[in-house]
């Protein structure tokens, strides 16, 4: 295990799911074969916020490898997608998003049995974190807990520090997030709380935007930048993988 920076914040229980299976369902349209989208240029539309980098080829299942890249400012990570197979398997498939940067990952269902996946979700972030070292051999991740809501600067300072660590190093972060009606990632259900787990898969440092992979596919949005500060007030009172 590396030598991190750590959170000195208590840490809280996590619910690990998405809001009802029923509602967290990605719509069943056409899928778009992998092969048609097995080179796709991150960096093609930019890096603001609200940019679309994938959407729209959402049917549960839907597979295809994002290229990554590096400029002077923005690092992306290859990762292999896919969309959450069920309602309630957004950590599995999260999780999988993660280890696809550096083996060839698990199925979901066999992710779902090493998580403790429920038709209730994955319990917490904490399973996540060892799931990951498990299938990689290593130590490198960890839990970190973000209780404040809102966050203070130091749980920010340090989320952001994880975020150009670990990507640096090839370890996309998984996190565990909590959506309301007024704060939203593209896509999301307007009237719902979403309980849920995404990848943050890059980063922008010249505007402070990060890159997320999001096995929901809500409003047809698989991968696509927000800012630093929305992923902040996300993630509280949960925590995150990195």
């Amino acid at each position: 295990m590396r030598k991190r920076l750590v959170s000195t914040a208590v840490a809280m229980a996590a619910a690990g799911v998405l809001m009802a299976p029923a509602l967290a369902q990605a719509d069943a349209r056409p899928a778009t074969p992998a092969s048609a989208l097995s080179h796709v240029d991150v960096l093609a539309n930019g890096t603001g916020a609200g940019t679309a980098v994938v959407s729209g080829h959402n049917k549960p299942g839907t597979r295809f490898h994002v290229e990554g890249a590096h400029t002077r400012s923005a690092h992306t990570l290859n990762v292999d997608y896919q969309v959450q197979e069920t309602g309630y398997w957004c950590g599995p498939a999260a999780t999988r998003i993660a280890l696809s940067a550096r083996i060839g990952a698990p199925s979901q269902g066999n992710l779902a049995g090493q998580l403790g996946t429920t038709e209730n979700g994955t319990d917490h972030i904490g399973l996540v974190t060892n799931v990951l070292n498990n299938n990689l051999g290593t130590g490198w991740y960890e839990t970190k807990q973000m209780p404040n809501d809102p966050p203070s600067q130091a749980q920010r300072d340090l989320l952001w520090r994880d975020i150009v660590l670990d990507i640096n190093n090839n370890y996309p972060i998984v996190a565990n997030i909590v959506a309301p009606p007024n704060n939203h990632p593209p896509g999301y259900p307007n009237d719902q709380t979403i309980f849920h787990y995404f990848t943050v898969i890059g980063y922008d440092d010249a505007n402070q935007n990060v890159l997320i992979a999001d096995p929901a596919s809500f409003g047809g949005n698989q991968i696509y930048w927000i800012s630093f500060n929305l992923l902040a007030t996300l993630i509280p009172p949960k925590g995150y993988s990195a």
